[in-house]
């Protein structure tokens, strides 16, 4: 189990088990897209199923793309995009969770 501060709803998050092509996938639900997965990117939030951090999708809104241009690069839901930023105002994206 791991906690996160500054929300109560991410005060304890439980680890969930899914099959996803074959391969039990192991994560801890941050939002509907967002997770973290105990051995991947460090422990840090990235986008359910990639490897794609979500450090990486707020530095590209930092520098000036578009969302869209960033679902196109990465082939994510454009919500995935928009969950990153509302979790971020919760979530210290440089630190390991997991």
């Amino acid at each position: 189990m791991i906690r996160a501060k500054k929300h109560a709803a991410f005060e304890e998050l439980t680890l969930i088990a899914e099959e996803v092509n074959g391969v039990i996938q192991q994560y801890y639900s941050l939002g509907e897209y967002v997770v973290v997965q105990p051995g991947v990117c460090g422990g840090r939030p990235t986008i359910k199923h990639t490897r794609i951090d979500a450090r990486h999708v707020l530095g590209a809104l930092r520098r000036g793309d578009t969302p869209e241009l960033i679902v196109g690069d990465y082939q994510i839901p454009v919500a995935a995009v928009h969950e990153v930023v509302e979790l971020a105002e919760f979530y210290d994206y440089e630190r390991s969770y997991a």
